[in-house]
């Protein structure tokens, strides 16, 4: 019909018929109009295509972020994420934790430093949560003996890259009366395998095209140590921190060699967790830690390990990082009337979409992405 023709791409109408079979149709069905009503008009020239073959770079596509989540393969992600969060709810469920929310708006950030967003509250200064760890180790100190969250973090570092956001969504949990730092990694390996699983057979369900790309992991993931990673790299004994380049050269080696795509990179050293006084040093040797990165080809998805429990040991490695413990009296109080052995992890959730979807950059992974450039839409 005439007012059919005349509508412009994108418009919402109502359109009144009658369905009948057609063997030329797609879904074996067409609508034979007897009424049509459009009930808003889309304005012309679009800004951006919808149901084009025509690409768009990133930048144009997140100006128009409502238009581009109106197309099919990118509304594909965002099924593939709440699969996940759902899988990854029911895995920690199942194994007794408790969900939990601590704040956001804090006194003082889970390591200090740079890249904390400072907000004015009232007539204080207060910073966004990078993490909530802190909060973590308190509850366990509470009582509480298994708590996960799931909930936006910020950091404030002027990273331009494909894998970093200023916003993100963290999975964080924490673990009272853990023994090692292996009972933790056999605790979230278990957790990741059981939330792909979770997603991939809720996806297949409904035919969604991205569940044939969820393969079941297989376990355990391979264990990796700092000082043999370094190895790999070409450089035994460098004690620094491994960067992007480094990261995935390491993917490279031990993914085709290990036959598995994930993999824990254990034992880093004191000196690259300095700042990470909570992190628990070895009794056998102190120059290295129990913590330990998981990662998926390459990139990092999650750090974690065993927390430092004994006060004048947590004491003196706040004092090595600078912090002055009053600062924490919140913080510390648990810790001065009996705190379990205890560890968590925190677990970067667009990561793990962004590989699961194969997407280029971790800003597809979120509806309204945050980074160093953008606060808008």
């Amino acid at each position: 019909m005439a007012a059919a023709a005349d509508t412009p791409r994108e418009s919402v109408v109502e359109v009144v018929g009658t369905v009948k079979k057609s063997a030329k149709a797609q879904r074996g069905v067409e609508l034979w109009p007897d009424t049509f009503t459009v009930i808003s008009r889309a304005e012309q020239p679009l800004p951006l295509g919808v149901v084009d073959k025509v690409g768009a770079e990133l930048d144009t596509r997140f100006d128009h972020r409502p238009l581009d989540l109106r197309k099919p393969e990118v509304r594909a992600i965002f099924e593939l994420r709440a699969a996940l969060l759902d899988g990854l709810r029911a895995a920690v469920r199942s194994r007794e934790f408790l969900e939990v929310e601590t704040p956001k708006l804090l006194r003082q950030g889970a390591e200090g430093g740079s890249t904390l967003f400072s907000v004015n509250y009232f007539d204080r200064t207060a910073f966004l949560a990078q993490s909530p760890q802190l909060y973590k180790q308190m509850l366990i100190g509470a009582g509480f003996e298994r708590v996960f969250e799931i909930a936006p973090a910020f950091r404030a570092e002027p990273s331009d890259t494909v894998r970093h956001l200023t916003e993100f969504t963290s999975f964080d949990a924490e673990v009272g009366y853990l023994a090692d730092g292996e009972e933790l990694r056999a605790l979230l390996e278990g957790i990741v395998h059981d939330a792909i699983v979770h997603a991939r057979d809720r996806l297949r369900a409904v035919g969604h095209p991205i569940a044939e790309r969820l393969t079941e992991p297989k376990l355990p993931f391979p264990r990796i140590t700092f000082t043999e990673a370094e190895q790999l790299l070409g450089r035994p004994g460098a004690g620094r921190d491994f960067g992007t380049e480094e990261e995935k050269r390491i993917g490279e080696i031990v993914v085709p060699r290990d036959g598995n795509p994930f993999y824990f990179l254990t034992e880093f050293p004191t000196a690259v967790k300095q700042s990470t006084f909570y992190a628990r040093r070895m009794d056998s040797d102190p120059s290295r830690t129990e913590y330990f990165d998981l990662a998926l080809e390459g990139l990092e998805l999650a750090s974690g390990g065993p927390r430092e429990h004994r006060l004048e040991r947590l004491l003196a490695n706040m004092a090595a990082a600078g912090l002055d413990p009053a600062d924490f009296a919140g913080y510390l109080e648990p810790f001065h009337f009996g705190m379990p052995p205890h560890g968590g992890w925190g677990f970067g959730v667009e990561r793990l979409v962004q590989k699961l979807a194969g997407v280029p950059n971790i800003r597809e992974t979120r509806l309204f992405p945050r980074d160093r450039w953008r606060l808008d839409p």
